[in-house]
C-alpha cells in the first residue's frame, strides 16, 4: 500500500470491499457491545441497534467516499481540513486508538479461545492470534483481499450456526433493577460508537475502490449488515441464553472446532484492519516509515499490551474515540461536501483546529444528554453547521477585502 492514488493493480472491487468489511464486522467486540443493550429488552434493543447503525452507516459512507474519491488514506484526507501539521494530531491519536483496539481484540479473542481450549493458555492464544494478524498484514493487498473473502464466507456460515444456537436457548429472566440501567438514547449511542470507531481508517481501504460511490456503498452495506447482526447476536445471548459470554454459549452447544474458528478468525479479520491502519497512520506522520512494517510493529505492541495491561473494558474507550473523531469527521464532511475547500497546502488550519477543540468539549458535555438519537449525531450536526457558517463568513470577508 502507499499514500498515493491506487493503481489498477492495487484496486478492490465493490464485492471484495464488501467481504473485507463484513469480515471486520464479525467481531467479538460487536457481540459484547450488543450484550450491554439487554436491559432494553429484545424489541427496543433491536430498534436501538438499527437506528444507531443507520446513523453510523451514513457517517461511514461519507468518510469512506472522501478516501475513495481522492485516492488517499484516512489520515491523508484529514490534511484537507487541518493542514499538513495539523493532521498529525489526529494521526497520532489514531495510532494510539488503533494499537489500543489491537490490544483489546487480541485480549478478548484469546480469553474466548482459552475458555474453549484452555490447554494453550491465554498467553499462548494471544501469541497465536497476534501471529495470524501479522501474517494478514504481511500479505499484499491482492492476496489479502482474496484470503479475507474466503474467511468472510466461512465466518458467514459459522455465524448462522451461532445465531441458531443463541436464539434456540430458553429465555432468561433479567433482574428487575437491570431494566432501568440504560436509556434508549444511550443504547443508540453504543450502536453508533462501533461504526464511528472505524471512521478514522475506513479510507485506508476505500481509497483502493474502483468506483468511488458504488464500492463505498458495498463496504457500508456489508458493515451495516454484519455489525447489526453481531449486535443482535450479543443482545440475544444476554436475553435468551442468559449470558454475554459467547464462548460459553458455543462450548455448551458443543460446536467444538467451529467455535474456535469463529473466535480466532473473527478476531484476526477485524484486528488486522486496526493494526494495518496504525501502520498507514504512522507513515502519514513520517513518510519514511514502511506501512507494513509499522503495522506489524503495532501488532507486536498490541499483543504485548494484551498480555500485560488491563484491557478488558472498552465501553469508556469507545466514547473517548467518539469525542476525538466525531467532530473531526464533521468538519471534514463540511469542508469536502459543502464548502468544497482544501487546506492541505497549509501547515495548520487554525480555525478548524479551534472548532475541533470546541467540538471535543461539546461531545464530552453532551454525554449527559438523554436524547432518543444519542449524542453523536446532534454534536456532529452542530459542529458541521458551525464549520459551514465560519467557512461562508470567511469567504465573504475575503471577497470584501478584494473589492476594497
Amino acid at each position: 500500500m502507499s499514500n498515493t492514488t491506487p493503481t489498477s493493480s492495487a484496486t478492490l472491487s465493490g464485492p471484495a470491499l464488501g467481504l473485507l468489511w463484513f469480515g471486520a464486522a464479525v467481531s467479538l467486540a460487536e457481540i459484547m457491545t450488543g450484550t450491554l443493550l439487554a436491559p432494553l429488552g429484545f424489541a427496543d434493543g433491536v430498534k436501538a441497534i438499527l437506528l444507531g447503525h443507520v446513523i453510523g452507516g451514513v457517517l461511514f459512507w461519507l468518510a469512506g467516499y472522501i478516501g475513495a474519491k481522492t485516492g488517499k488514506s484516512a489520515m491523508e484526507t484529514v490534511k484537507r481540513s487541518f493542514g499538513q501539521r495539523g493532521s498529525m494530531l489526529f494521526s497520532l491519536a489514531n495510532v494510539v486508538q488503533l494499537v489500543g483496539w489491537t490490544a483489546i481484540m487480541v485480549f478478548s479473542g484469546a480469553a474466548a479461545a482459552n475458555f474453549l481450549v484452555p490447554q494453550v493458555g491465554n498467553a499462548g492464544w494471544s501469541l497465536v492470534i497476534g501471529a495470524l494478524i501479522a501474517l494478514w498484514i504481511a500479505l499484499d493487498l491482492k492476496n489479502m483481499s482474496r484470503l479475507q473473502s474466503v474467511t468472510a464466507v466461512l465466518l458467514f456460515l459459522l455465524t448462522i450456526l451461532l445465531s441458531v444456537v443463541v436464539f434456540q436457548a430458553e429465555a432468561a429472566q433479567l433482574p428487575a433493577a437491570a431494566q432501568q440501567t440504560m436509556s434508549f438514547g444511550m443504547a443508540v449511542e453504543l450502536a453508533v460508537a462501533m461504526p464511528l470507531s472505524w471512521l478514522p481508517l475506513v479510507s485506508d481501504y476505500t481509497r483502493s475502490a474502483r468506483h468511488a460511490g458504488r464500492d463505498t456503498t458495498w463496504a457500508t452495506l456489508a458493515y451495516f449488515i454484519g455489525s447489526s447482526w453481531m449486535f443482535i447476536i450479543g443482545l440475544g445471548a444476554a436475553l435468551f441464553a442468559g449470558t454475554g459470554d459467547v464462548a460459553a454459549i458455543m462450548a455448551k452447544a458443543g460446536l467444538g472446532v467451529a467455535a474456535i474458528l469463529v473466535v480466532v478468525f473473527s478476531t484476526v479479520t477485524t484486528t488486522f484492519l486496526d493494526a494495518a491502519s496504525a501502520g498507514i497512520s504512522a507513515a502519514s506522520i513520517n513518510p519514511k516509515l514502511p506501512e507494513r512494517a509499522a503495522g506489524i510493529a503495532a501488532v507486536v505492541l498490541g499483543t504485548a499490551l494484551a498480555l500485560w495491561a488491563p484491557v478488558n473494558s472498552f465501553e469508556s474507550f469507545l466514547f473517548l474515540i467518539g469525542s476525538v473523531f466525531a467532530p473531526m469527521i464533521a468538519i471534514m464532511v463540511a469542508d469536502y461536501f459543502v464548502l468544497k475547500q482544501d487546506a492541505s497546502a497549509q501547515l495548520v488550519s487554525w480555525p478548524n483546529l479551534a472548532l475541533w477543540l470546541a467540538g471535543f468539549g461539546l461531545y464530552r458535555y453532551s454525554m449527559s444528554w438523554d436524547l432518543p438519537v444519542g449524542n453523536t449525531l446532534p454534536v456532529m450536526l452542530i459542529v458541521a453547521s458551525v464549520a459551514c457558517l465560519c467557512g461562508w463568513l470567511g469567504r465573504k470577508r475575503a471577497a470584501r477585502a478584494v473589492t476594497a
